[in-house]
């Protein structure tokens, strides 16, 4: 009864359309709060997450995401106060136990100064990506994504929203809208303790080509985050897809040092 009804809110308002599906990223399941490391220091982050249950099939050379995991490398630099640098190496866990190569990007995160007193936070990470069409099929691809966080003045709650468009540089998709992949996020903080909350992360598909509602990618994912540590990062979620074209069912970690 829940899924159906989240499948009627999802439906509402949304145009039905044929076009070619890029899905939401399977690697990096993070949504990005305008954080940095500290002005000329470097930060690294380990992600890992698992498809226990998902898609089943794929439309060739693309694999399916069916008992997949993922591991990610993340290196980041901050140049100053406002200005981050990134790179990430992908790798994945096959369901048949062979283990591969699935890709790199690089990335650069802006930050604007915060103003004293505000309760919000802005920023937009840029994106390019090389990943084997088993991977994604049109192999380059690129990636903006706004960043908006309000926490009040207590620090009790948090919210972040990024309103991700991602772009096809190759293959099928190239020179076709972007594609519309919002990631959002509200959690409940105990400082110097944890935060816990929720995630949500769709893929519409191309901007004015809304994918059909049984075509896109819709997740919520129930998070922990451990805040205890300065120096380390360690979040943890399990997320549920909620249309047919996600995948059932998915666990992630996060686990970085900074």
């Amino acid at each position: 009864m829940v899924r159906r009804a989240l499948r009627l809110l999802i439906v509402a308002g949304i145009l039905a359309g044929p076009s070619a599906a890029r899905a939401v990223d399977p690697f990096e399941i993070q949504v990005y709060d305008g954080s940095m490391v500290a002005p000329g220091s470097l930060g690294a982050e380990l992600h890992v997450n698992s498809v226990i249950a998902g898609r089943r099939s794929a439309e060739p050379p693309e694999l399916p995401a069916h008992h997949q995991s993922h591991f990610t490398l993340e290196a980041a630099y901050a140049v100053n106060s406002w200005w981050e640098v990134g790179a990430y190496f992908q790798t994945a866990l096959l369901a048949d136990g062979s283990f591969e190569y699935a890709g790199s990007k690089l990335r650069t995160k802006l930050i604007a100064p915060p103003r004293p007193g505000s309760p919000f936070r802005w920023g937009v990470n840029m994106e390019v990506a090389r990943i084997p069409e088993r991977f994604e099929s049109g192999v380059w691809g690129s990636e903006i994504r706004p960043i908006a966080a309000w926490s009040p003045a207590s620090g009790a709650v948090f919210v972040a929203i990024n309103p991700i468009l991602d772009i096809a540089l190759a293959g099928a998709d190239r020179g076709q809208a972007p594609s519309f992949e919002p990631a959002a996020t509200i959690r409940y903080v105990r400082a110097d303790l944890l935060s816990v909350g929720v995630e949500y992360y769709a893929g519409f598909g191309p901007i004015g080509l809304w994918l059909p509602a049984s075509s896109q990618e819709h997740y919520i994912y129930e998070v922990v985050d451990v805040l205890r540590w300065k120096q380390l990062e360690l979040h943890l979620g399990i997320g549920q897809g909620l249309t047919d074209a996600s995948n059932d069912f998915v666990a992630k970690m996060i686990l970085g040092y900074r």
